[in-house]
């Protein structure tokens, strides 16, 4: 899926951005891309459950 892989890769990325010296605004938008992937997620899992197409 798709969307794991941009969860994971955001929050890695967007953590280990904050632990630079860098300006935290990418890291920002990081972990809120990873939060707009943990929704599409939990969308996917419940139309999964329902039996509707992915």
């Amino acid at each position: 899926m798709l969307a794991v892989f941009g969860l994971v890769f955001c929050l890695a990325a967007g953590f280990a951005w904050l632990a630079t010296d860098l300006p935290a605004w990418p890291a920002i938008v990081l972990l809120v891309l990873g939060a707009v992937a943990a929704v599409d997620i939990a969308v996917i899992l419940r139309r999964k459950a329902r039996g509707e197409p992915g």
